[in-house]
């Protein structure tokens, strides 16, 4: 019997909700910038603060967490030798996501720079920041897809179905072993030649 953590719709999406939670915390503020008072004026509107969306703190997460989907759902149709590859693609893509999301949370002014610039029209201010929540966010929930990548692998072993390409291979197969059985006529000849088999 196959157990809950091993089963196919069970890890996909799992890993799907996990790709989805990263690319969600990066619709929302990351960092709240507090404008240097000499360029307040500079921004639009005369605004003193700036809110910084986790898209533009670290856009690198926005990529990669659709990388991590793609791939979650790519392993529900792999074969053996491809999961292991999207086990990586995956766990590469949550290595990613945490040290973004670490980086932001490290230097957020630095993280903060292009959005401050985009208002004000003035690189390298000094302003003051502070960081959400959603940072930190993203880090745990880059660790937990990380490590539910790291599942497909063992659960592979319980996946019983196949893609379509093994099983029309094994219908074939199940073809030859069924025409080899029986008697041979003139179209069962032409079909095995087909097949690269010689009838003769």
């Amino acid at each position: 019997m196959t157990p809950v953590w091993a089963r196919k719709s069970t890890l996909v999406l799992l890993i799907a909700v996990l790709a989805l939670a990263v690319f969600g915390t990066t619709t929302q503020t990351w960092i709240t910038v507090t404008l240097d008072p000499d360029q307040a004026g500079q921004a639009a509107g005369g605004q003193n603060s700036l809110a910084v969306q986790g898209s533009k703190a670290a856009t690198a997460v926005t990529a990669l967490a659709l990388v991590a989907l793609a791939g979650g759902l790519a392993a529900s149709i792999a074969g053996k030798v491809a999961r292991w590859v999207i086990t990586v693609i995956v766990v590469l893509a949550a290595a990613g996501i945490v040290t973004a999301a670490a980086t932001v949370l490290s230097d957020p002014l630095s993280a903060a720079q292009g959005s401050i610039a985009a208002a004000t029209g003035v690189n390298g201010s000094r302003a003051g920041t502070e960081v959400t929540a959603f940072p930190v966010l993203a880090v745990v929930v880059g660790i937990l897809l990380a490590l539910g990548a790291l599942l497909i692998v063992p659960a592979g072993r319980y996946w019983k179905s196949r893609t379509k390409y093994d099983a029309a291979v094994s219908a074939a197969g199940a073809g030859t072993s069924a025409t080899a059985a029986g008697p041979v006529d003139e179209i069962d000849s032409w079909d095995r030649l087909s097949r690269g088999d010689d009838p003769t």
